[in-house]
């Protein structure tokens, strides 16, 4: 018997070997520590000027620049050390002003030959690579307030319709409405239609003068209700705009009643993620108001991209960003920017009851932004970081309503197309449902993981070298197939990995020295049936493909079983654990390939073919 593989099934494994060889070799480039400046507003512009006026302030500051650039929406400077990146950011935020975000970054140093081919580093995970930390806190008040504030709009509404009239119905302490009726036939018609309606609503009748009173008071049941789904609200968007952003293996998990922590390791671009992150941009649908209305019943904003511009809008919101079932960012027939917008049932039909009386009236779409502006001062020579909240409401769009609106429609008058696209982003991710701010910022640089990557690399080092003396000396010839076959293996776990874009972490880490280990397994079960059909007195070509072929099923049931595990893992497990399972699940199938496949095309290259005497596979020596 001649062991011999087929022309097509070597082309096959050598293509494949080819192929892992170039998508692992990107890991040989480390990334470059680096800093980024991005505009604060989608709309900011990030010039030469700009970038130069930040090198400059490095340099006086003898921090060493290996290179800057300007890419398409930001710039970057590449520097030397991890030292010199902490010092940079500070130095340069302070000298470009709030109008630009300066976040810490790792910028890839693949050579282009490879980039035009999709190749890339895997990516490392928090405790390895770093990334961004962030704490960020629900700005509960507020959220109870705009409840309050829509519940309002309902029930005037309501009243209207059932034509009770009234006065005020304004939110006062953020905790209650107050109406008022001139006799107290109207007031206990209001109260019957609360108290059927509205049973969050505590009631009290009060009588001041010849006003009669209705007061509605949130439940404290109620308004905890509103505040755990303002939390959860906003877990769910924030995972949400995560996944838009691409970030591998990110955590986004609640911390007390208020807060939320999201960890983005591996992250490209920290000032996007801080930007789309952080932005509550919401959207109120409001008429304009007519020019007889109370000033009380109104409000004045000024255009976006006009700030002299005004117009003055009724107070009650006819739908907001939350009724926004879909967003796309598109192109209106003069070829401005523009977004489609798709309402839920509930808010199409808002719309439509809004509209269907107010044709030839005008409609404006307001933006509310709620962010975290970061000022830099200096204080005792050093620079310092102080945060301010701010509130912004501009008006995007004033259009006169030609006909019914439903649940679809267009915005249009915005900037630019990364403003329209941004927009469109966070409305498609959905709308948070009360603000939040930046309680804590923390960029976690590769130094600090540092130590956890030479243990770890030192722990795969380590392993890896003990199973390769030991093969070579044990089985000698077999031995050093098998060692060849143990280091493609390693090859193509990393390979796959970034391929895939899996992201490391160091229980991964584990995960390929449980590899390493499940791999010569496979070997040692394959050689040791061969080394019993030797003793057995098989010549050495059929004891080769019977220890092959017997070995298959043991290796395969035993392989098998450990991937359903590590399947199961990935499907229950988070985080960390997540991490794990990927690189398990693809070293168990990278190992099978190498000592089933890889392995016996070597053997057969070096024994196949030809007439064998003996072989070296360690103990006794076969002879024909």
């Amino acid at each position: 018997m001649l062991n011999k593989y087929p022309l097509w099934k070597n082309l096959v494994i050598l293509v494949a070997l080819v192929i892992g060889f170039i998508y692992a070799l990107p890991n040989l480039f480390p990334d470059d520590y680096a800093i980024q400046i991005t505009g604060a507003r989608s709309s900011t512009e990030v010039n030469a000027g700009v970038l130069d006026r930040a090198v400059d302030v490095l340099e006086k500051q003898g921090i060493e620049v290996k290179s800057s650039s300007l890419q398409e929406r930001d710039a970057l400077i590449r520097l030397t050390t991890s030292d010199d990146q902490l010092r940079a950011r500070p130095l340069v935020q302070a000298a470009l002003g709030n109008e630009y975000l300066v976040a810490l970054n790792m910028a890839a140093s693949t050579p282009d030959w490879l980039r035009s081919l999709g190749a890339g580093p895997m990516k490392l995970g928090l405790d390895l690579r770093g990334g961004v930390h962030f704490l960020l806190e629900v700005d509960m008040e507020t959220a109870v307030a705009q409840r309050l504030e829509a519940m309002s709009g309902q029930i005037k509404r309501e009243l209207r319709e059932e034509r009770i009239r009234y006065r005020g119905g304004d939110v006062q302490d953020n905790r209650e409405i107050v109406l008022s009726f001139r006799d107290e036939a109207s007031r206990a018609e209001a109260f019957d239609l609360v108290r059927n309606q509205y049973n969050e609503f505590l009631l009290d009748e009060q009588t001041q003068g010849d006003e009669y009173l209705l007061v509605l008071t949130l439940s404290e049941a109620e308004i905890s209700a509103i505040q755990d789904y303002a939390l959860e609200q906003n877990l769910t968007t924030i995972r949400n705009r995560v996944n838009e952003l691409g970030v591998a293996e990110p955590l986004v998990q609640q911390q007390g009643a208020d807060r939320i922590i999201v960890e983005l390791p591996g992250v490209q671009d920290t000032a996007q993620a801080k930007r789309v992150l952080g932005a509550t941009a919401n959207l109120e649908f409001r008429m304009e108001a007519r020019q007889d209305a109370p000033s009380s019943e109104t409000e004045e904003f000024s255009f976006r991209d006009q700030p002299q511009r005004t117009a003055r809008l009724e107070q009650e919101v006819i739908a907001t960003g939350n009724n926004v079932a879909n967003a796309q960012q598109a192109f209106d027939e003069n070829g401005q920017p523009q977004v489609n917008i798709t309402m839920d049932s509930v808010g199409g039909d808002l719309m439509n009851r809004a509209t269907r009386n107010a044709i030839g009236r005008r409609m404006a779409v307001l933006f509310i932004e709620y962010r975290t502006e970061t000022e830099t001062r200096m204080v005792d020579g050093e620079p310092r970081e102080f945060e301010n909240r701010v509130v912004e409401k501009g008006i995007i769009s004033l259009a006169t309503v030609q006909s019914a609106l439903g649940s679809s429609f267009r915005i249009t008058g915005l900037d630019s197309i990364p403003e329209a696209a941004e927009l469109a982003l966070l409305l498609r991710a959905g709308a948070l449902a009360a603000p939040m701010y930046f309680v804590q910022e923390r960029t976690i640089g590769p130094s600090l993981g540092q130590k956890n990557i030479d243990a770890g690399m030192m722990s795969v080092a380590l392993g890896f070298g003990l199973v390769l003396l030991y093969m070579l000396v044990y089985y000698r010839g077999f031995g050093l197939i098998a060692n060849i076959a143990l280091t493609l293996n390693l090859m193509l776990l990393v390979a796959c990995m970034s391929i895939l874009s899996a992201t490391l972490t160091l229980p991964g880490i584990a995960g390929i020295v449980l590899t390493v280990g499940m791999a010569v397994d496979a070997n040692v079960l394959i050689f040791e049936r061969i080394k019993e059909e030797l003793k057995a007195g098989v010549p050495p070509q059929t004891a080769i493909s019977a220890g092959y072929s017997r070995a298959f099923v043991s290796i395969f049931d035993a392989n098998i079983t450990t991937l359903l595990v590590a399947v199961i893992l990935f499907a229950m497990g988070s985080g960390p654990v997540k991490g794990f399972a990927v690189t398990l699940c693809i070293g168990i199938l990278t190992s099978m390939f190498s000592g089933l496949m890889v392995s016996r095309s070597i053997v057969n290259l070096v024994y196949g073919g030809r007439r064998v005497e003996k072989l070296s596979i360690g103990g006794k020596l076969a002879n024909v």
